[in-house]
């Protein structure tokens, strides 16, 4: 199966799950009388949200070089990437400053409603087909080397945590009595730091990306110790590196025996690239000039 189609499969598994569990969330919230609940059901929806960009914009991406993009259309890509990063700071915010006005309504005096089973048992089913839903789409997401589809699956897994934390503040709640009622909001304000946490990491990728961050450097070595491997060749430099989208793009220089003829030095050129995209893989954006030596 074409890999835009396998990114497409994923993608509508986690998203039919999140709709079930959009919809029961939101129920069991008000119908729970629970604040984090509720605020877990508006994080579920950011996930249905974020579902809509990878498909659309990896729906772009796989498209092939045309006389606008010489390097294809990759990077729309690393975008779902920031993007989706950027939605998940926007709902931890939003799940932050509930809870801060809940904790401070709580601190002056303020009764606040006890959270019901319903609201429990919807935190319980959340935490295990998310979390089911995290390791399904992770695998994927590494077979396929989508950085979209891996920023996906952790939005799964930070809905995941924000679930865990929603159980134990309600449980807390229900268990301890209506003294406790401030563990719901306060689950929900340690449910942020876990998403944010998340999100940090997706728009430093994200971001590295589309401002043409260099790859990290144990890939560096592994294109140098690949290259130098050929005994005529010598003194690699001038490295760069960067990625678009799903794959590298890699540009060097390098010292060849200045008496040799063209067509050898084309054949060796021809070899490191073939040995690069062997390692790499086939779509790696390869450019090497050699000069001779001194």
């Amino acid at each position: 199966m074409p890999r835009e189609k396998e990114i497409f499969k994923v993608t509508l598994v986690g998203s039919a799950v999140n709709v079930l569990l959009t919809v029961f969330k939101f129920v069991a919230g008000v119908v729970g009388h629970s604040a984090a609940m509720t605020a877990d059901a508006v994080h579920s929806l950011s996930d249905l949200l974020t579902d809509a960009v990878v498909i659309l914009f990896v729906r772009i991406s796989a498209k092939p070089e045309d006389c606008s993009h010489d390097y294809g259309h990759g990077k729309y890509e690393t975008l779902a990437t920031t993007l989706i990063g950027i939605a998940l700071t926007a709902v931890a915010i939003g799940i932050g400053y509930k809870a801060v006005t809940a904790l401070l309504f709580w601190g002056q005096g303020g009764t606040l409603e006890a959270p019901g089973m319903l609201a429990l048992w919807a935190a319980v089913v959340s935490i295990i087909l998310k979390e089911l839903v995290y390791h399904y789409t992770i695998r994927r997401a590494r077979n396929l080397n989508s950085p979209a589809v891996e920023a996906n699956a952790w939005h799964h897994r930070s809905d995941a945590l924000s679930s865990l934390g929603t159980l134990a503040g309600i449980g807390g709640a229900i268990i301890l009595g209506d003294r406790w009622t401030m563990l719901d909001p306060l689950a929900s304000l340690v449910v942020t730091f876990f998403i944010l946490r998340v999100a940090w990491k997706l728009l430093r990728q994200g971001l590295d990306e589309l401002l043409e961050a260099s790859l990290p450097e144990e890939i560096e070595k592994q294109i140098l110790d690949i290259v130098t491997s050929f005994s005529d060749v010598h003194d690699p430099h001038h490295l760069r590196t960067r990625r678009i989208g799903n794959r590298y793009a890699i540009e060097m220089h390098f010292r060849m025996d200045g008496s040799l003829s063209l067509d050898t030095v084309h054949t060796r050129t021809r070899e490191i690239e073939h040995k690069l995209k062997e390692h790499f893989g086939p779509d790696t954006l390869i450019t090497l000039h050699v000069e001779p030596m001194k």
